[in-house]
C-alpha cells in the first residue's frame, strides 16, 4: 500500500462547505484505493487536522503526504499547515510527512474554470455570441502579495485560454477580503470598461461564507445596475477534475518534485514593503475541536523545495 493521502482543509463555519469538503475526501477514497484518505480542517469547524493524523497514525501508518486544499500559497499553505503537521510530529512518536504544493494554477483548473463559465452562459454557442462579456475572477485575498498575485496571474490565463475561446472579451481579478480591488470595485472597473454582460467567477473549491458573500456583493450590483446582465458562477467544488489534481500533487511530493515559487515568497525573500516578514516564525491555527487548543508551538517557515 502507497502512504495514505492527508488533506488540509482551511475550514469553513458554512455547513455545507464542510460537508463538499467530505463528499470530496470521500471521493478521493473510492479513486485511490490502493491508498488510505484522510482529511481535516486547521480552524473553524470539525474534523480537526489532528483527527485525521490520529486515524492514520493507529492505522499504523508512518509517513503521510499531505497535500493542502489551498488555491493558492498563501499563509495558510506556507506556515499553518506545516506548523500543525510539525506539532502532530510531536504528539506522535516517528511520524513523518511529505508536504505536496497548492493546486493552482494548474490547467486542469483552468479547465473547470471554463466549465463553471459554461454553467452560467448557456456553454460555448452563447458565450461565443454573447458581445461584450467580461470575467471577474474572485479570490479570496490575502495580506501575502505572492498569493494576490497568483490569483491576478491565474485571471490571465483564463483570459488567455479557456475565455478566450469562449467568446469573453477579457478577465478581471478582485478579492472578497484583505486586498483590493474589492468585488463592488472589480464590477465597476468592468462596467466602465464597456461590458455589457458580466460573469463571476469564485476562485474558491467548496462552498463557504466568503463564496456566499461574493454572490451576495454580485447579487447587490446586479440590483444597482439593471441594464446590466450580470451572472455569478459556482465555486469549483467536488469533482473529479479536482480529485486529478490532487492525486498529482501526491504523485509530485512522493518523487520528490516540488516546485514551489519561493521567488517572490515574503518569508524568504526581502520583497520591498515586507522585509520584516523574511524568517518570521510561523505558528499553527488553533482549532477549537484539538485537545491541544491553546498550546500551538512556534515553527519557522516550512514549504518545500524539489
Amino acid at each position: 500500500m502507497r502512504p495514505p493521502l492527508l488533506l488540509a482543509g482551511h475550514g469553513t463555519r458554512d455547513d455545507k462547505g464542510v460537508a463538499d469538503f467530505a463528499a470530496f475526501v470521500e471521493r478521493l477514497a473510492r479513486r485511490l484505493d490502493d491508498r488510505e484518505v484522510a482529511g481535516g480542517f486547521i480552524e473553524l469547524s470539525p474534523p480537526p487536522l489532528t483527527d485525521a493524523v490520529r486515524e492514520l497514525y493507529g492505522k499504523g501508518h508512518r509517513r503521510v503526504v499531505a497535500v493542502p486544499m489551498m488555491l493558492v500559497a498563501a499563509g495558510h499553505a506556507k506556515g499553518d499547515i506545516p506548523g500543525a503537521l510539525a506539532r502532530e510530529k510531536e504528539r506522535h512518536p516517528g511520524l513523518d510527512y511529505l508536504y505536496g504544493r497548492p493546486l493552482g494554477p494548474h490547467p486542469t483548473l483552468l479547465r473547470l474554470l471554463g466549465e463553471r463559465l459554461d454553467e452560467v452562459l448557456g456553454g460555448p454557442a452563447e458565450s461565443a455570441d454573447a458581445g461584450e462579456t467580461a470575467v471577474l475572477l474572485v479570490g479570496r485575498g490575502s495580506t501575502d502579495p505572492d498569493a494576490n498575485a497568483e490569483v491576478c496571474k491565474v485571471a490571465r490565463l483564463l483570459q488567455e485560454g479557456q475565455a478566450k475561446v469562449r467568446g469573453v472579451s477579457f478577465v478581471e481579478p478582485a478579492f472578497i477580503s484583505l486586498a483590493r480591488p474589492s468585488v463592488p470595485e472589480g464590477l465597476e472597473r468592468i462596467r466602465r470598461l464597456g461590458a455589457r454582460r458580466i460573469v463571476v467567477l469564485p476562485y474558491f473549491l467548496f462552498s463557504g461564507v466568503l463564496p456566499d458573500r461574493v454572490a451576495d456583493q454580485t447579487a447587490a450590483f446586479a440590483s444597482d445596475h439593471p441594464g446590466l446582465d450580470v451572472r455569478c458562477a459556482q465555486v469549483i467544488g467536488d469533482c473529479d477534475g479536482l480529485a486529478d489534481m490532487v492525486a498529482e500533487r501526491y504523485d509530485e511530493a512522493v518523487a520528490g518534485d516540488i516546485r514551489m515559487n519561493c521567488d517572490t515568497c515574503v518569508y524568504r525573500i526581502a520583497m520591498p514593503g515586507f522585509e520584516d516578514k523574511v524568517g518570521a516564525p510561523q505558528t499553527p491555527h488553533h482549532h477549537p475541536d484539538d485537545p491541544g487548543h491553546g498550546h500551538g508551538h512556534g515553527q519557522g517557515h516550512g514549504h518545500g523545495h524539489g
